[in-house]
């Protein structure tokens, strides 16, 4: 049986003490969840000095609406999001993922912070913040600062999240003539995506005033598909413009051959699931313009 190298533990009662802790001790990692660290850890491809448990930081587990933003707390379970009617109603693309995200047991550990601070390229959860524009509030000693998802996975399994910090918060803004969606092809039901796509759009009026299209497992990173995005603004939603910008999805993605598919084939893919994602997001933005 493989087994983590030898760490010490530690159990956060604030976010200032967890704060403090990590800036005490290199190489020290925050857990709540652990389904991402700890699999890592018994590989030895994570070997953290000490374990930060930070699961009795409560005051991070929530989504609330604040004004015109859904805020969704870092230690927030997927089973939260999942059953959440106003994550449903805001922004569909949250369950979307969650239904199709592991299990049962993972769905009631897992964290959305540990999720996004993962950074693995196939993970569901990024895909579709990054195609709400979601910002990312991160605290460290000095205080807190935020980063929008385009700019928090710096690489594989590398994010903006600094030694001595950690993530509070995500937020998405709520805009009228919303509409978003989150398609996935893999092995198995719960499996790692073989690729998966996320599509959100702003409707003003008939047209579309904002996109935003993210990509999982066709890169090294989380995929955002920019030239798509600009493709659709300010066009009238249709299947062929969505067709469109699957093509330029299967074109800017950098897929690796592996178990799951070569490269042609999640190419593939990517331009097949953008186009289904973008076609749900339009018509749920148009029932909701409705």
């Amino acid at each position: 049986m493989q087994t983590p190298a030898r760490f010490d533990y530690e159990r956060a009662t604030s976010v200032a003490g967890a704060i403090a802790a990590l800036k005490e001790h290199e190489d020290s990692r925050i857990v709540a969840g652990g389904h991402s660290l700890i699999p890592m850890m018994k590989l030895r491809l994570a070997q953290p000095s000490r374990l930060i448990d930070i699961n009795d930081l409560t005051e991070l587990q929530y989504i609330r609406e604040e004004g015109d933003e859904i805020a969704i707390g870092a230690l927030t379970r997927h089973v939260d999001l999942l059953e959440s009617e106003l994550l449903w109603s805001r922004f569909p693309a949250f369950r979307d993922a969650e239904n199709v995200i592991a299990d049962p047991v993972v769905r009631n550990r897992g964290t959305i912070g540990g999720s996004l601070c993962q950074a693995d390229a196939a993970e569901d959860l990024s895909a579709v913040a990054s195609a709400l524009k979601g910002v990312v509030t991160i605290v460290g000693a000095d205080g807190a600062r935020t980063v929008p998802m385009g700019e928090f996975h710096l690489g594989p399994w590398m994010t903006a999240v600094g030694e001595g910090e950690l993530v509070t918060e995500v937020r998405f803004k709520v805009r009228p003539g919303a509409g978003s969606a989150h398609e996935k092809v893999e092995r198995r039901a719960g499996d790692w995506a073989i690729a998966a796509a996320s599509a959100a759009v702003w409707l003003d009026g008939n047209r579309i005033a904002d996109a935003g299209i993210a990509l999982s497992a066709v890169g090294m990173t989380t995929v955002d598909v920019t030239r798509a995005e600009e493709l659709l603004r300010g066009e009238v939603p249709s299947d062929t413009l969505f067709e469109q910008a699957g093509r330029v999805a299967s074109e800017d993605c950098s897929p690796i051959p592996d178990s799951r598919g070569p490269v042609d084939y999640k190419r593939h893919l990517a331009g097949v699931l953008t186009k289904r994602a973008l076609r749900t997001a339009a018509a749920r933005a148009l029932k909701q313009e409705a």
